[in-house]
């Protein structure tokens, strides 16, 4: 029997941080995502990679400042939805982690059910159970 297993990410949402690794730290301990790779001097983080569980990952680093920097994305200006299966869990991980909530746990009217948090960049998360609309075939 083959065991398929999901693709891996060909888009990759991608942010910068002032404590890359703070919030690196942040992100596995509070919301579940894994560290795979990250490459840094120091306090520095060049770039990090981490992956999301039930598919999918991000990638982030270093804010520079660096007027010629030409990925230079302003800290706390992400926002995301990922899928989780147990929002309740998540919401309690995240909580005891110091995530802020923005919007408590909600059930939607399309069927999910969501809750909005930000970590300490201040970017914006959504967690929710809904995992989007089939694709027509």
């Amino acid at each position: 029997m083959t065991v398929n297993s999901p693709p891996p990410p060909q888009v990759w949402p991608t942010l910068r941080a002032r404590d890359a690794r703070g919030l690196i730290r942040f992100l596995v301990d509070a919301f579940g995502f894994e560290e795979v790779m990250v490459s840094a001097e120091g306090d520095l983080v060049h770039h990090a990679q981490l992956r999301w569980p039930p598919g999918g990952g991000i990638m982030l680093g270093s804010a520079r400042d660096d007027p010629t920097d030409p990925w230079a994305l302003q800290p706390g200006s992400f926002g995301a939805y990922a899928v989780t299966d147990d929002v309740d869990a998540f919401y309690a991980r995240a909580v005891a982690a110091g995530a802020e909530v923005v919007q408590d746990r909600r059930d939607t009217d399309y069927g999910g059910r969501e809750v909005l948090v930000r970590d300490p960049e201040g970017n914006r998360w959504s967690f929710g159970s809904y995992r989007g609309e089939a694709a027509p075939s």
